[in-house]
């Protein structure tokens, strides 16, 4: 049967409410099928940012040097793999989230361990870096919305962090930052159930949790 006549099925009611979204089948396109991304992707998400969270709200404040080896090997490594496996599966959304906040905990591993580069851009420099992944993630929200409502919550959520993070530090109110911090833990424990969910509905071949699929 010709690809090329025929367009490719996606992927069924299930399978779209097991993962994120409704991907394109690779094996439908020649290649072969492989395993949803999306728990590598959102847990490892979650877990760096559940870490530095504890040390941005204050909970935990050594907790942003334990950080620096999830954000590299995790957080960073790990997710720019479920970024590229995304590519993989035809799932655009997935790529571009999980490769591009996989380059974010790289760039942060990289700032705090270079700490001359993080004096010489100062907090004007820092702020502006978390301004940039601002702008990044509330467009990254209005694409969510075609998503599924979990994946709208992570971002709308993730979207506050950094708004507030990013004040904290252009401000240097820490009040603003704790707050930031808050945030997070909470951004963390929706990336965490989205992780959650597609493990669990994939291996038991059922809807068990719930993701609110966009319709």
């Amino acid at each position: 049967m010709s690809i090329a006549t025929e367009k490719p099925p996606i992927a069924r009611a299930g399978e779209a409410e097991a993962g994120m979204l409704p991907v394109l089948r690779p094996s439908a396109m020649g290649r072969p099928d492989i395993a949803d991304p999306g728990a590598l992707g959102l847990g490892a998400f979650a877990l760096t940012t559940f870490m530095l969270s504890l040390a941005n709200s204050g909970i935990i404040p050594t907790a942003g040097a334990a950080v620096l080896g999830i954000a590299l090997f995790y957080g960073g490594i790990a997710q720019v793999a479920a970024g590229l496996w995304e590519f993989t599966k035809g799932n655009t959304f997935g790529a571009t989230a999980f490769t591009s906040y996989g380059a974010f905990w790289l760039a942060f591993w990289w700032l705090d361990t270079n700490p001359e580069v993080a004096k010489t851009a100062g907090a004007a420099g820092v702020g502006a870096f978390l301004l940039a992944w601002t702008i990044f993630t509330v467009f990254m929200t209005v694409a969510a919305v075609k998503t599924s409502g979990l994946l709208l919550s992570v971002f709308v959520v993730l979207s506050l962090t950094f708004i507030a993070l990013t004040i904290g530090k252009f401000t240097g109110l820490t009040g603003i930052t704790q707050l930031g911090g808050w945030l997070g833990l909470l951004t963390a424990a929706l990336a965490w159930y989205g992780a959650f969910a597609v493990v669990i509905n994939s291996t038991w071949k059922r809807v068990v949790l719930p993701v609110w699929p966009s319709k």
